[in-house]
Formats: C-alpha cells, structure tokens, sequence
C-alpha cells in the first residue's frame, strides 16, 4: 500500500488511518500508490441517469463513431411519471471486455427522488453495479447515494465498494451567503451512513484500477494554465464523526477556518476503448479539464483521446478564459466532447464554434456509446 509514499505522505496516511479508525470509520481502504496496468475495453456505454435538462425533440446520431441515443419524451409506463432534472451527475457505465462484463455507478445526482425515478423509467438495472464512484465531495454529485443505497443494498454486492478520491471528498462544503464572510452549509458525504449500510470506502488518491475495467486518475496535477473558478469553501476537520481528518493536510493547507475550495482530490474515471483510445470522464472539472485529461494520459501512457466527458465547470468562465480553455481542449485533438451539467451553455456554443464536426450535447436519459 506504501511503497511508493514518501515519508511525509507516510505519516499522514498514517495519521489519517488512525483518525478515521478512532472516529469510528473502519470500512476505510487506501489504494495502493504503485503503478497501475491500465485495462482496456472493447465497448463502453454511459447512460445519463441524471442531468440538468431532458430535451425530448433530440434526435439518435452518431458523431466521430460515438452513437447518442436520446431518451424521447422520458415517460415511464405511467404517463404521469417522467424523468427528472436537477443541477447534479449521475452516470450508469455499462463496458465489456470479451465476454466479461462490469456496471459502475459514477455519482448520484443531487437528490435520492430523482435518482431512483429515473432508474426506474430508463429500465436500468441497478443490480448489476459492481462498484461505485463519487468524483468529489459536492452535495449534488453524492446527494443520491444513502437513498440509492437504502432501496437497493441488499440487492447489490456484499463486496460493493465506494471508490473516492481521497480525504477531501468527505470534508465539510459551505456555500457563500452574498454577505462577506458568511455561509450556507452546502453538507458533508458522511462515513457514519455508508457504514451503516455496510459500503467499504476506497481513497484514490494515488491511480486506481475499478472493476477491472475502469481506472481513476488519482489526484491530479495542475499543469495547464486553468484555474479553479469560484464555488463552495470547506472547512477541515472532524466534528461529532463528521468531516475529514485535518491531520490529513499540511500546515499550508489548514491556514484559515473556513479557506476557498481547491477540491484536493477530485479525481476522473476513465475507461480505454479499444482502437479507439481513452474516454475520460471529469464530473465537475474544478481542477481543469485539460488537467484531468492529461492526468489520464500521464497514468495510463496512451496519448490518444477518445472522448472527453461530464462536467467541465465552466459555466461561470469569462468570455476570454472560455476561449482559451476549448482552444486548450482542441489541443489534445478529442474525437468528441461531451458537455454535461456544470459546462454552460456557453462551454457548449465555444466548443461547437471551435470543434463543429466533435461536439455531442446529451440530455437526461442519453446514451451514449464507444467502441464496437
């Protein structure tokens, strides 16, 4: 598990450990910081279980070999019941390598309501779900989780586990009030409940394989001129079982209470396409888009960029920076760009100016579909 690790980074998964087992967290496993083998799929599909928007006058295209199915008018048996949107990401990934075949459930939307309607109205089967991923630690990409988990957990895995990118996912997020130097509580993801529903959790700060076909690109480093735009702060610490344990950080990192959000370890899911290259997946791209990308390539040594997919966080960027970062994006020559929920619409207009053949804008319900 350590063999890799500094000495400092030793100590603080050290401390780390100690801390979480004391606060009563003791599902908790650390992936292990040595090279990963990268594992390749023949087909990919992802399935949009929740968006911010379900456009149902879309029409099934295929750009660049990707195949975008849309959802239609998202009705389910009751033409009462329709599928529902939400300032949130959830992602149900279906891949296959030959004969073997693996689900992974990356993030859970804001709110467990609309994540168990729109399962239930796509006809997707949860059951089939071997692991589970959170990106980060923001309330609408984890809000689903507990409620999923009490209707489904004991039809799931015994072995199922929540793979996180590190300690960071599970700190304290506050939201600014519009008044100086007050805030909103925008929630934690609690250890405490995934206990309690018998989830191990696996922190992914270093690279890491998930169900065999999978790989999350540990935490990423920030090599491009991107930046983080503004969103939530965080406090650190443990609060009655709540939180993240501070010892976790450096002195640097624990200067102020309550310090801007630099999510420290978001991380993104990728898959590798057989022929066809990487299909990297950023939930929300705090840390930079064109950073998770070339994180992927840096851990898995393939160069070729397939797909790049999720939310870019980029909805709030000014005209220029926009600009630059889609220039940045056309740069690592995708086949195809997917925006999804925190892109904006602006993202969407810039990317379709820049790249017309390579764009693919989904809704709730799409599916989308790589390789053979």
């Amino acid at each position: 598990m350590t063999e890799a690790l500094d000495r400092r980074g030793f100590l603080k998964l050290s401390a780390a450990l100690a801390a979480g087992s004391a606060a009563g967290f003791s599902c908790i496993e650390v992936a292990r910081a040595a090279p990963v083998a990268v594992p390749t799929v023949d087909t990919l599909s992802l399935r949009v279980l929740i968006d911010s928007a379900h456009d149902q006058f879309l029409k099934p295209a295929t750009v660049q070999g990707v195949l975008h199915q849309p959802p239609g008018n998202g009705r389910g048996a009751d033409y009462r019941k329709v599928l529902h949107n939400q300032w949130g990401l959830s992602l149900f990934a279906e891949s296959k390598a030959g004969e073997e075949a693996r689900t992974i459930l990356l993030d859970f939307g804001y709110s467990p309501e609309a994540l168990l309607n729109n399962i239930e109205i796509l006809k997707v089967d949860p059951t089939k779900i071997d692991a589970l991923i959170v990106s980060h630690g923001h309330h609408d990409h984890y809000g689903g989780l507990t409620g999923f988990l009490d209707k489904y957990r004991d039809a799931l895995s015994p072995e199922l586990k929540l793979y996180a990118g590190g300690e960071d996912n599970f700190c304290h997020r506050l939201s600014p009030s519009g008044v100086q130097g007050q805030f909103t509580d925008f929630g934690q993801l609690d250890r405490r409940e995934l206990t309690a529903r018998r989830i191990a959790t696996v922190l992914c700060e270093a690279p890491t394989v998930v169900a065999g076909h999978a790989f999350t690109t540990g935490q990423i480093k920030r090599t491009s001129a991107e930046r983080i735009l503004p969103n939530t702060f965080v406090e650190r610490g443990i609060k009655d079982g709540l939180g993240c344990d501070a010892s976790h950080y450096s002195p640097a990192e624990l200067q102020g209470k309550i310090i801007p959000d630099e999510h420290v370890h978001e991380h993104a899911t990728c898959f590798n396409v057989r022929g066809k290259g990487l299909v990297v997946i950023s939930s929300c791209g705090h840390v930079g888009i064109v950073n998770s990308v070339r994180q992927a390539q840096a851990v898995s040594g393939i160069e070729k960029v397939h797909a790049i997919v999720g939310g870019f966080h980029l909805g709030p960027a000014p005209k220029e920076y926009l600009t630059e970062v889609v220039g940045e994006i056309g740069r690592l020559k995708p086949d195809v760009v997917i925006p999804m929920h925190c892109s904006g619409l602006n993202f969407a207009l810039e990317a379709q100016r820049q790249m017309p053949e390579n764009v693919i804008v989904p809704t709730t319900g799409s599916r989308l579909t790589f390789g053979a």
